[in-house]
């Protein structure tokens, strides 16, 4: 069978948008990847952050997971490994990536979430597993695309994870 690339579920408000994110910590877990890259897009205030805090607060974060708007980024030492949560969105160019000590943050052992992927495209592109989020009438809808086979196995376990 066929890992699938792509998935789009409704996410009915913020309780579901955390739900979403353990859900997808649950499936990157079982995978024991030794580095991952997830991007999360959508517009402001449609829930990057929110998915975020439920990812982390899965894998057992319980400090405060505070959103890296100003700070850019925030890390969280989780199980022999770190979660550097990213925000992209003051960055000029992919070149200021080096400011932030990005080369050092994406080694094994790492997993980056990263808000506002668009503003570096060409590092985004490099995403395991790309996350969007979009306004609907009521709620959100979360679609996910895999980048690379660990996106794809990621996809498979997210389907049949614990919603």
């Amino acid at each position: 069978m066929r890992e699938p690339r792509e998935l789009s579920l409704e996410l009915a408000d913020e309780a579901a948008t955390r739900a979403a994110g353990a859900r997808l910590a649950r499936a990157l877990v079982g995978l024991a990847a030794g580095s991952a890259m997830l991007t999360l897009s959508g517009e402001l205030g449609a829930g990057k952050t929110t998915l975020a805090r439920g990812f982390l607060e899965a894998l057992g974060v319980t400090s405060a997971i505070r959103s890296p708007t100003y700070t850019l980024i925030e890390s969280y030492p989780v199980d022999g490994r770190t979660v550097h949560h990213l925000d992209w969105y003051r960055l000029a160019a992919g070149g200021d990536l080096d400011g932030l000590g990005f080369r050092d943050l994406a080694g094994h052992g790492q997993w980056l979430l990263v808000e506002w992927p668009e503003r570096v495209p060409e590092v985004a592109a490099r995403a395991d597993l790309a996350l969007t989020l979009d306004y609907l009438a009521s709620g959100r809808a979360l679609s996910l695309a895999s980048g690379s086979e660990l996106g794809r196995a990621i996809l498979a376990r997210f389907k049949t994870a614990n919603a």
